[in-house]
């Protein structure tokens, strides 16, 4: 692990660290959009941006998260650093869970579930060991349910999947 992602881990669940990282926020989308994905949250952490429809505008809305991976599947979780409200993006995919997530330079449509029970357990289990400031964030979340969501391929970009040309 580089130096500088075992910091970030090292120091991801202090409260000053959500607030610059939502400031950063608008340049990791530019980044991750000039690169196409390519590089996103600097390379520091596994990362990709999910594109969800506006739930209220219809409009295309890009965000970059962490993520790991679950076989196939992506999964990320609605943490919002740990604010007491649900993340716009995660209200988006609960309206439509048909999205898509550029990862290293790779588009792939998905939809999203929301995970529950025994499986929120086990992807949970899996997100604080990539990122153990989830942790924080949870407490921090006043008693919000913070939504764990698996994200599934469907179509083109997955392997086996329809190609371009079909």
């Amino acid at each position: 692990m580089p130096v500088l992602g075992a910091l970030t881990r090292r120091v991801g669940h202090h409260r000053w660290f959500g607030a610059a990282v939502r400031l950063l926020v608008p340049a990791d989308r530019l980044v991750g959009r000039l690169t196409r994905g390519r590089v996103v949250a600097l390379g520091l952490i596994p990362s990709l941006v999910i594109t969800t429809t506006g739930r209220r505008s219809g409009k295309p809305r890009s965000n970059p998260l962490l993520y790991v991976p679950d076989g196939d599947a992506y999964v990320v979780v609605g943490s919002n650093f740990g604010q007491a409200h649900q993340p716009g993006w995660a209200m988006n995919l609960r309206a439509d869970p048909a999205a898509e997530v550029a990862v290293k330079g790779r588009r792939v449509p998905v939809r999203a579930q929301v995970a529950t029970g025994a499986e929120r357990d086990r992807l949970w289990a899996l997100l604080v060991t990539e990122w153990p400031a989830y942790r924080a964030y949870a407490r921090r979340a006043g008693g919000r349910e913070i939504l764990v969501f698996r994200l599934v391929p469907t179509g083109r970009g997955v392997p086996g999947g329809p190609t371009a040309r079909e």
